[in-house]
């Protein structure tokens, strides 16, 4: 009996583990990520000390709530940018970023906010943020992604696309495939695209502009 014991301890932890970050994953993606963490332990039927001993602060535990959806952002900027043609790449990314996304609120509010501390989201957004731009700036240089694009627009994109609702999460997803779609129609290059008047532009600015 005692040679089972530290198995069946080691068992329970990591059922306790995985509860808590399914209830985090869960709330985050329903409240927002100012969700108590009390609350979360409550979700996941474990006590405030259980949940403490596995996430000893809220930043921790956003980052292994998210660190699959980090992974996979990843992934899809280094496919996009190892493809050859570059507007290829980009509608790869404006296509499999927003379904990430569409498929998990909770990630995109921890994706574009500022929450201090949780640096493994921090580096992921710099990662897919450089990749983008540099991508971008090869789509514009073959006369595929019209000239006045600029980075915010991704994080616009983001934004909008945040704002899907759907009846359910197959709905969902082919929701945001569609408005991927044309997003990706009003960003390739055609002669008759006027830039953006400034007034567009620095009202943009603005609104993307990160909290102080």
């Amino acid at each position: 009996m005692t040679d089972h014991l530290p198995h069946t301890l080691r068992s329970d932890a990591l059922d306790n583990r995985e509860r808590i970050l399914d209830a985090a994953r869960a709330l985050f993606s329903a409240d927002g990520l100012d969700v108590p963490m009390r609350e979360i332990a409550r979700r996941a039927g474990v006590g405030p000390a259980t949940l403490y001993r596995h996430f000893p602060t809220k930043q921790m535990l956003l980052a292994d709530a998210f660190a699959d959806q980090l992974h996979a952002c990843r992934a899809i900027v280094d496919e996009a940018g190892a493809d050859p043609d570059p507007w290829r790449g980009l509608c790869l990314v404006i296509e499999k970023i927003c379904e990430l996304h569409a498929r998990d609120r909770g990630f995109t509010e921890a994706f574009l906010s500022a929450f201090p501390g949780v640096t493994d989201v921090d580096a992921g957004r710099h990662y897919t943020v450089k990749a983008v731009a540099e991508l971008a700036q090869r789509a514009k240089e073959a006369g595929r992604l019209r000239p006045d694009f600029v980075l915010d627009d991704l994080i616009l994109i983001l934004m909008a696309n945040k704002g899907i609702h759907a009846t359910s999460p197959t709905a969902q997803v082919m929701a945001s495939r569609r408005f991927a779609g044309l997003v990706i129609q009003a960003f390739e290059a055609h002669p008759h695209h006027t830039p953006l008047p400034p007034a567009a532009r620095l009202a943009s600015a603005a609104l993307l502009s990160p909290p102080r």
